[in-house]
């Protein structure tokens, strides 16, 4: 009999046992003398099964917002979003075009004042041409 308890114990330590050898083993240890640990540990085990669940409250409905709602508000926050991007990119756009067109214009500028200069320097030249005016010229 202690040999079947000694079995029956390595099994149900082992995780291996079934409920039929669980109801045995604990037919046989109130039956047998000694194992004193092992019945009481049986003993606390049939108190826990007959103990009823008390003071359980049912949890509380809290609000829940549905996730359509969300996905909704979510979609109309990356919209508004992507407006207000756009916009700054635009206005990005037109500076840095208006930039550009300021550049052309000084550079378009600066060559045309050079050139100015240049006519100035060919304009002094003109007087080089005056012989028509000293003398008078040979009609044929």
């Amino acid at each position: 009999m202690n040999e079947r308890i000694e079995k029956l114990l390595s099994s149900y330590w082992a995780g291996e046992s079934t409920l039929q050898e669980e109801a045995e083993l604990r037919e046989l240890l109130k039956k047998s003398n000694g194992f004193e640990s092992e019945k009481a540990w049986f003993a606390e085990l049939e108190d826990f099964s007959k103990e009823e669940p008390h003071n359980l409250q049912k949890p509380k409905r809290t609000k829940t917002v549905s996730l359509s709602w969300m996905g909704w508000a979510a979609s109309i926050l990356i919209l508004i979003g992507t407006y207000f991007g756009w916009q700054s990119y635009e206005r990005q756009q037109e500076e840095q075009a208006y930039q550009e067109v300021m550049a052309a214009l000084s550079l378009f500028q600066e060559k045309y004042s050079e050139g100015q200069q240049q006519l100035q320097k060919m304009n002094d030249l003109k007087y080089l041409n005056t012989t028509n005016e000293l003398f008078e010229p040979l009609e044929k």
